[in-house]
Parts: structure tokens; C-alpha cells; sequence
């Protein structure tokens, strides 16, 4: 099992993106289950379908990412009460953005320990291993 951070979709949507590549290698991999079941969140699927419009100012790509994303077979954590409060608990303690503390509520709660992400905030967090 992983779960896969924006910054790794973002890449791997954007051909201009300087990790363009490496995301494009790792989803890749993720898709021939070399990691197991991949998971995002609806707070990721929010921050990748609102970057993809923010920077291309293209509103039917970002539609369309967003298609592809749900047909993919991806499974897509929603942040329920208890996630929501667990990461603003981690928020007060961790210098992460208030999404990451999310992803690292939920991965605890499923039992997820391994994150493909290129941030490097998540690599001082000692239970879950990253993927880069």
C-alpha cells in the first residue's frame, strides 16, 4: 500500500515540471503494483485538480485530470471528523502543511506506511517510509 502525495501527480501531469520525469517513472511503477494499492485523498485530488487550473488556466485539463484520477482504480480516502481532528492535532505539533498532516492521519488510520511524495518534510516522520 501507498499513498501518493500531490507533488507526485502534479509532476506527473505537467511535462514542465523539473520532476516530470521521476513522476512519471514512479506513477508507472505504482500503476504495475510494484507498491501495492495506491491511495490519495479528496483533500490531494482538491490541491491536484486546483493546481492543474491555477497553472495552465485550463479548465477542461483540469476536468480531465480529474477523470482520469477517478477512473483510474486509485482509491480515494475521504477526511472524515476523526481524520480532520487527528491532523489538526498533528498540525500544532508538526511544521507540515495542514493537507500533509491529513495524509499522515489517514495513512496511520489505514495502516499505510509507505508515502511516494518529493517533499521533503515527510522524511522526519519515523513510521512511514518514502517513495522518491
Amino acid at each position: 500500500m501507498i499513498f501518493v502525495d500531490t507533488c507526485i501527480l502534479v509532476a506527473y501531469y505537467n511535462d514542465r515540471d523539473r520532476d516530470h520525469e521521476r513522476g512519471v517513472e514512479l506513477i508507472k511503477k505504482a500503476v504495475k503494483g510494484e507498491y501495492g494499492k495506491i491511495y490519495i485523498s479528496d483533500y490531494v485530488f482538491d490541491e491536484l485538480l486546483t493546481v492543474v487550473f491555477v497553472r495552465t488556466k485550463n479548465h477542461k485539463k483540469a476536468v480531465r485530470v480529474g477523470e482520469i484520477i477517478l477512473d483510474s482504480g486509485i482509491e480515494i480516502l475521504r477526511v472524515d471528523e476523526k481524520a480532520f481532528l487527528d491532523a489538526f492535532e498533528l498540525f500544532k505539533k508538526l511544521k507540515m502543511s495542514f493537507t500533509d498532516c491529513t495524509i499522515l492521519s489517514l495513512s496511520k488510520s489505514y495502516g499505510i506506511d509507505r508515502i511516494m511524495t518529493f517533499d521533503k518534510a515527510f522524511e522526519h516522520i519515523n513510521w512511514i517510509k518514502t517513495v522518491n
